[in-house]
């Protein structure tokens, strides 16, 4: 019976490529943006952060709006309410990517960054907003391919599996990039900083993650078929100004009541998973975020290395996710998010006791990957069974979930940025502790508060505790 229910293997790889142009974009935004607007661009710091959060509040504010609109037209788009919405999401990320990692077009030395600033700012809303419909329309599709546990947790790890290996594939074009640059370079003249001269590496490496993540969203096209949602065994008594539901393929059994996206704001399961979705892209996302510049500035490591710890971070992290699957089925999703966490706190840890790591930060970063490859597909799978059967509303749940992670993300770092001792591009002695405890931070403080979102969750289990506010048909 198992293997019946079991996903071909055809619409698993399929579904899982239809994030990479996403994740190799986000692998970018998250490990370079900072560095690239600040240590090479010359930007101030506040500046640099304020740019981040207007596409974390860009991306925040659609996500919800493209779930709603997701969830609301169900069959006026032929080809599919969720490929629709991932389709606009990719051509608007083809289109404005490659404008963030390259420089103000016709502004010169003597451009102030105020104007700089205002030209970057449209092509970070458009690209945030179709980031943002690609991620909701693609993860909308989980609950409505997958309709039982494991294969939704098998999904989710194909889809992180693929999520990984765009991160190893931008880590490694950028290390063979800077490679390459150091080939070039004299003796003489050889940088181990970061500067001006690093341009055209960024540039170049935003055009290839551009290009191949549209051939992997052609395929996603390609090979995934969307299901017309059945929504006859579904009932609203409460909106009569929803309209006719669609009336093909009854199932067979009483009417199921219809959640709508207002019903998911009194359940308690929903703020429980928010908050533990919202504490885990904290970590994931910050870790990412701030790892670039603990190497360049807190342990003083050559440029290659924002390549290759980051690449050896996500190494560990693929491998992890290929044991989600039979770590779920062993010891449960609380037990399997609680080792992630484990893991993470050993890694903060680590790092608050050893200022200089040295060589020891291969061992660090796999740790860290590992911990944040498990975190993430669990409190991923959690999400997928808080919706459950509730599929029609479930882009609505994915895009409050991102909502609040994307804005709790912006404003971190815009606190960060604001702490920041050093506003130029040369770093100050006040730098190396500074990056040192923000990394301890985003990660053991963070992982504290997850812990104990964690706990509230095995004390009351994520369900859906519908209150008798609608009624099955007669």
């Amino acid at each position: 019976m198992a293997d019946q229910a079991s996903l071909p293997l055809c619409l698993r790889l399929s579904y899982s490529t239809g994030h990479f142009l996403n994740d190799l974009c986000a692998s970018m935004w998250f490990t370079y943006f900072l560095v690239y607007f600040h240590s090479v661009l010359g930007f101030d710091s506040f500046y640099a952060g304020v740019l981040l959060l207007i596409g974390q509040v860009t991306d925040g504010i659609c996500t919800p709006l493209v779930g709603y609109e997701s969830d609301r037209h169900a069959s006026c788009l032929p080809y599919g309410r969720r490929k629709s919405w991932h389709l606009i999401g990719t051509v608007s990320v083809v289109l404005s990517f490659a404008f963030i990692f390259n420089p103000c077009l016709g502004c010169t030395e003597n451009t102030p960054q105020w104007a700089e600033l205002i030209y970057f700012i449209p092509f970070i809303v458009i690209f945030q907003f179709g980031w943002a419909a690609t991620q909701i329309s693609h993860l909308s599709l989980i609950p409505e391919l997958a309709k039982n546990e494991h294969d939704k947790v098998e999904l989710t790890a194909y889809r992180y599996a693929f999520t990984v290996m765009a991160n190893i594939t931008v880590y490694a074009v950028a290390w063979a990039l800077l490679h390459f640059q150091e080939g070039e370079e004299t003796q003489s003249d050889k940088m181990d900083t970061l500067g001006r001269q690093d341009i055209p590496i960024f540039r170049t490496l935003a055009l290839i993650v551009v290009g191949v993540g549209a051939l992997f969203s052609l395929f996603f096209h390609i090979g995934t078929k969307e299901k017309r949602p059945s929504y006859s065994h579904l009932v609203d008594t409460e909106d009569p100004d929803a309209g006719p539901l669609p009336d093909e393929h009854k199932p067979p059994g009483p009417p199921q009541p219809l959640l709508l996206w207002k019903h998911w704001l009194v359940e308690p399961s929903f703020y429980q998973v928010a908050l533990l979705y919202m504490c885990t892209r904290l970590i994931v996302n910050l870790s990412q975020t701030y790892i670039a510049v603990y190497l360049t500035r807190s342990l003083h490591l050559p440029k290659n290395f924002i390549a290759t710890i980051p690449l050896v971070m996500y190494v560990s992290g693929f491998v992890s996710s290929f044991l989600m699957k039979p770590i779920n089925k062993l010891i449960g999703r609380n037990l399997t998010y609680f080792l992630g966490l484990l893991a993470i706190a050993a890694f903060a840890a680590w790092v608050a006791l050893d200022p200089e790591l040295g060589v020891a930060v291969y061992g660090a970063a796999v740790i860290l990957g590992s911990g944040s490859a498990t975190i993430l597909v669990t409190s991923l799978s959690m999400t997928a069974d808080l919706i459950g059967i509730h599929s029609h509303s479930g882009a609505f749940v994915y895009g409050a979930m991102s909502f609040t992670d994307k804005v709790a993300n912006g404003l971190a770092v815009v606190a960060i940025q604001s702490l920041y001792p050093c506003h130029t591009q040369i770093c100050c002695p006040a730098c190396t502790p500074f990056f040192h405890w923000v990394m301890v931070t985003v990660t053991g403080a963070v992982a504290v508060v997850a812990a104990l979102s964690l706990s509230s969750i095995m004390i009351w289990p994520v369900r859906v505790r519908f209150r008798h506010v609608m009624r099955p048909l007669p």
